[in-house]
């Protein structure tokens, strides 16, 4: 019965994460900047409150859980989550509150959520990806003319 139990909780709390929470996703800057310079790529940046923040909520699961944003991020894009959890229970570890403390007095002064901007493998502003949009497809739009 108790194997049965962590069963189930171990399932809900797979269940319960976003997208954001996902292995597609990076949470230190360091290492994207690598991953980015070896594979060529752009960094999308998403500033997200993932257990306070609505909008953050729904960017999630309007457009970062998608099919087609996923396949896109694959062959264009590094992804990396700074998370301003409000939770006691999800407070990340004092490292990574650092630098996301530390990315924010960078790129996000405003502290404005949900922010997703695009920079180069060096961590230089590309700019603001719009949001809220009408589709994935422009979403994804927005994207590609800030790589180009």
């Amino acid at each position: 019965m108790r194997k049965f139990f962590l069963m189930i909780t171990v399932a809900f709390s797979f269940m319960a994460l976003n997208a954001q929470e996902s292995e597609a996703w990076m949470v230190k800057m360091d290492a994207a900047k690598e991953l980015a310079r070896d594979s060529e790529k752009s960094i999308l940046i998403s500033f997200s409150g993932s257990d306070w923040c609505g909008n953050c909520m729904r960017l999630s699961k309007e457009l970062f859980e998608t099919e087609e944003f996923l396949a896109f991020a694959e062959s264009e894009l590094v992804l990396l989550n700074l998370d301003f959890p409000a939770k006691k229970a999800n407070k990340l570890s004092d490292e990574l509150t650092a630098q996301n403390d530390k990315l924010a007095e960078i790129y996000n002064k405003q502290g404005m959520f949900p922010l997703t901007l695009l920079v180069d493998e060096r961590g230089k502003l590309l700019g603001k990806v719009t949001y809220p949009c009408a589709s994935v497809e422009e979403y994804l739009q927005s994207i590609t003319a800030l790589i180009q």
